[in-house]
């Protein structure tokens, strides 16, 4: 009897998980802490948890052929916020009450994140970056501010590369534009490695990842959050808050789209080499660095922007935001002004 690929994938995918769930025992010393998998703690709808901010609420623009998600409060100039993998916008929820007594926070749910489309194409940082410069047009501002985190740091190279006349000035927290340098990661860890992004692999995968991880994300978050250097303190990123990221990533469309971030590295990389050195003002903000290791983001913007302000967290890993927010709050506001 044949079976297609994807029923392979499923049989696998089970025979996988059953030789875990026996290794379970032998192998408990080494898991994380806590993997809770509490789905209690009120309604976590974008409505509702934008509403938990005082003056925020939850909207949405179609754009660029997308459906965009954005949660916006505050007065004063605009500051745009994007995300990072595997979160949405809830993780600047420390921070964005502060910052809207000074801007107009939009906090956006990036292109296949959380309340936000997930179609088939267009994941390269290049498009995501047409994203956001059509999503302020249509909220009627000509430049903005712009600080993204992660894969919405990423965008954000993107966008004051191809969009400078709309970009004012922008932060880079922690992660640099996709780069040759991705390609010499290797998939083994080294001898004391501290930090081994080993989802960077795993997210390449087609179907797999989909089929190992609908109902199971929570388990993935907080893998991925216990790997050293990604968190100073892990409680910083609350039981609620994960539950949160998880259930905005627990379906297959979530976790395919989620992938395709990363599946377009490749054409990330080929956009670099045709950008212009990058001109707009930039606070590269990086994790302290005795717990990270040392700022690959410093070192991949030489050569490719001309006006970089470097800012260390202390006490922070990969999740600036939520491990340090009032440090992260200081350093946006002295940039911005």
């Amino acid at each position: 009897m044949s079976i297609s690929r994807r029923q392979a994938i499923r049989l696998g995918a089970a025979a996988g998980i059953a030789g875990v769930a026996a290794a379970a025992p032998a192998a408990a010393s080494a898991q994380p802490a806590a993997l809770p998998r509490s789905r209690r703690g009120g309604d976590m709808s974008d409505a509702a948890l934008a509403g938990s901010l005082p003056g925020f609420r939850s909207q949405f623009a179609t754009v660029n052929g997308v459906r965009l998600h954005y949660v916006t409060g505050g007065r004063g100039a605009p500051l745009v916020l994007l995300p990072g993998y595997p979160e949405t916008w809830w993780e600047y929820h420390k921070i964005m009450p502060a910052l809207a007594t000074r801007y107009q926070v939009i906090a956006v749910d990036l292109r296949g994140m959380g309340g936000s489309g997930k179609p088939q194409t267009g994941f390269d940082k290049k498009t995501m970056a047409k994203d956001i410069f059509e999503l302020i047009r249509h909220l009627g501002h000509d430049q903005v501010d712009i600080a993204g985190h992660d894969i919405g740091s990423q965008v954000t190279f993107s966008f004051a590369a191809n969009h400078p006349e709309a970009a004012r000035r922008i932060a880079m927290l922690d992660v640099p534009h996709p780069n040759e340098f991705i390609y010499s990661l290797s998939i083994i860890p080294q001898p004391g490695q501290r930090t081994f992004l080993w989802w960077f692999a795993f997210n390449q995968v087609k179907l797999l990842p989909e089929e190992l991880l609908t109902g199971r994300f929570r388990l993935f978050i907080d893998t991925e959050m216990a790997t050293p250097g990604l968190l100073f303190d892990q409680k910083s990123i609350s039981d609620r808050d994960r539950e949160i990221y998880a259930r905005a990533y627990d379906d297959p469309a979530a976790i395919r789209a989620s992938n395709g971030w990363y599946q377009a590295f490749g054409q990330d990389i080929a956009d670099l080499a045709t950008y212009p050195v990058v001109r707009t003002p930039i606070l590269a903000m990086y994790a302290d660095t005795k717990v990270e290791g040392p700022p690959a983001l410093l070192a991949a913007l030489k050569g490719i922007a001309s006006d970089v302000t470097p800012l260390e967290i202390k006490n922070a890993g990969h999740y600036l935001a939520e491990d340090q927010p009032r440090a992260v709050i200081r350093g946006l506001t002295a940039f911005f002004g």
